[in-house]
C-alpha cells in the first residue's frame, strides 16, 4: 500500500461513505483508505521501524476496519474509531514480533557508545546529541516488552494522557497506570545495564 494524502474535507462525509459500504458498495471503502492512510502510516511508524513492517501494519488496519465496519455505530467520529483500531493493531504487531530483550551493550553501534559516553560528561546536549538520543531511545524501545513499549510510546513520545491511552488501547485506566509504572522501571533497568556495560 502506498502512502498518500487527501484532504478529509473533500468529497462525501465519512457517514455517507460508510452507509454506502453497508449497502453493498464496497468500492467506496477505498475513499476512506485514501482519506486516512496518512494518519495510519504515521501511527504505524511510531511502533515499527522497518518500512515493510509499517506497510504490513497499515494494510492490516484497513483490512480489519473493512471487516468490522458493520460494528461501527456512528456514536463517535469514524476517524477516532479507526485510530483506536490502528493503535490496537500496532500492539498486536508488537506482541507477535517482540524482539529478544536479552541484548548486551555490545549490540549497540560505536556511535551509540560515543553518544552515551559524551552524554554522561555533557550537561547540556546540543542538537546533534538530541538527535542521537532519539535514535537510542528507539533502540531501547525495541528491547522492551510489548505493553511497556506501547505505553511509553503513547505517553512519553506522543504525549497522551492516561485516559487517552486507556481509550485507544481498550485497557482500563488502572491497568494503564500499572503498565506505565512497570514500563519506566523496565526502561531504567535497560539503561542501567547499558551504562554498566559502558564502564566495564
Amino acid at each position: 500500500m502506498r502512502e498518500g494524502r487527501t484532504d478529509p474535507g473533500t468529497g462525501p462525509d465519512d457517514e455517507t461513505i460508510i452507509r454506502k459500504v453497508h449497502d453493498g458498495d464496497t468500492g467506496s471503502f477505498e475513499i476512506l483508505v485514501t482519506r486516512y492512510q496518512h494518519r495510519v502510516f504515521a501511527i504505524a511508524r511510531r511502533h515499527a521501524r522497518r518500512e515493510s513492517e509499517v506497510e504490513d501494519i497499515v494494510q492490516e488496519v484497513f483490512l480489519r476496519a473493512f471487516r468490522k465496519l458493520g460494528t461501527f455505530r456512528f456514536k463517535a467520529p469514524f476517524e477516532h474509531w479507526l485510530m483506536k483500531m490502528s493503535v490496537r493493531t500496532c500492539y498486536d504487531f508488537l506482541r507477535v514480533h517482540q524482539r529478544n530483550r536479552e541484548h548486551s551493550f555490545s549490540d549497540f553501534s560505536d556511535e551509540d557508545r560515543s553518544f552515551l559516553d559524551s552524554y554522561v560528561g555533557e550537561p547540556e546536549p546540543d542538537r546533534h546529541m538530541a538527535d542521537a538520543a532519539r535514535v537510542l531511545v528507539h533502540k531501547v524501545l525495541e528491547r522492551m516488552s510489548a505493553p511497556a513499549r506501547m505505553v511509553i510510546t503513547l505517553q512519553e513520545i506522543e504525549g497522551k494522557s492516561i485516559r487517552e491511552i486507556a481509550d485507544l488501547t481498550g485497557w482500563s485506566v488502572s491497568l494503564v497506570k500499572v503498565r506505565a509504572f512497570r514500563a519506566r522501571n523496565e526502561m531504567r533497568k535497560l539503561i542501567a545495564g547499558m551504562e554498566k556495560d559502558l564502564y566495564l
